[in-house]
């Protein structure tokens, strides 16, 4: 309370970029699981990724342990760029009273998300090609090759020019705009649920981890598919105009795995992806809170 949201867009954004330097880890194994087996039958690819300890341990072999950072530098500009706007949106529609408003607080937060998503998409497409990146025996989906992040960002627009900073876009928004709003319409309930039965004490960072992760599972199931669509749109190789070679759109995409890897298909990643909610759920709104008490 009492911070303006030219100041929130500041503290949301250092809050997501302390978050993501934890949690990037499962964002690398999310994006291998995700690409993995591409439009291909269950059982008919080789599976270098089990699961998500396994998976962790075969970015290890192949990368290193530096490898489950692979993309820090764009998932930092991803994080910051994306929650300072979402933050400083939602705080933009604290002051003008919309969340008081009956349902305002999810639509708020579903539209901050949205525009959160639009502006740090070219970060996030550069972050899912850097960590799709490893050796020939361990990859999955399509290998851009990119040296670093500056490259990355030269090759693309270079290629395609700023419309192909945003490619896959269409993904991303649906993707924010859903998962912050069913953060925002669970996670309260769930730290509440979660006191009311004594497991924590209420007002605990416990309480909040847990309700957190109880939360996460409304969020991934319904994020998820999402997600998966969103990591294929930003990392399919694209004609010299730009056009997808893979996927024609979001809608088309969502229909190819269905109909080649199942409905299945589109929850691939899910462990990660709920491993990685609560803890950096938790971890962005306990730095916001405590950079805004500062």
């Amino acid at each position: 309370g009492g911070v303006p949201p030219a100041v929130d867009l500041v503290l949301g954004a250092a809050a997501g970029c302390l978050a993501c330097v934890l949690t990037n880890p499962l964002e690398v194994v999310k994006t291998r699981l995700q690409l993995q087996g591409e439009l291909q039958p269950p059982g008919t690819y080789p599976r270098p990724y089990r699961g998500v300890l396994r998976a962790v341990g075969a970015v290890c072999r192949a990368d290193g342990l530096r490898g489950l950072q692979k993309g820090l530098a764009a998932s930092l500009l991803y994080q910051g760029s994306m929650n300072g706007v979402r933050f400083y949106c939602y705080s933009l529609a604290e002051d003008a009273g919309w969340t008081r408003y009956p349902g305002g607080t999810v639509a708020a937060g579903a539209v901050a998300g949205a525009v959160g998503a639009f502006v740090g998409s070219p970060a996030y497409l550069v972050k899912t090609h850097l960590q799709a990146q490893t050796l020939s025996a361990m990859a999955v989906g399509h290998q851009h090759n990119h040296e670093n992040i500056s490259s990355a960002f030269k090759s693309i627009y270079r290629q395609h020019g700023v419309a192909g900073l945003w490619r896959g876009v269409t993904g991303a928004v649906p993707r924010v705009a859903v998962g912050s709003a069913a953060q925002l319409a669970t996670f309260t309930s769930a730290k509440d649920w979660v006191c009311e039965r004594q497991w924590f004490r209420e007002g605990s960072w416990a309480a909040v981890l847990a309700g957190g992760m109880v939360s996460g599972v409304a969020v991934a199931v319904t994020m998820t598919p999402f997600d998966v669509i969103s990591t294929r749109l930003y990392n399919q190789p694209v004609d010299a105009d730009g056009t997808g070679k893979l996927y024609r759109g979001f809608l088309d995409c969502i229909l190819q795995i269905s109909s080649k890897e199942g409905l299945l298909g589109l929850y691939k990643g899910i462990g990660a992806v709920y491993l990685r909610l609560g803890p950096h759920t938790v971890l962005s709104l306990f730095f916001w809170d405590e950079l805004r008490k500062m």
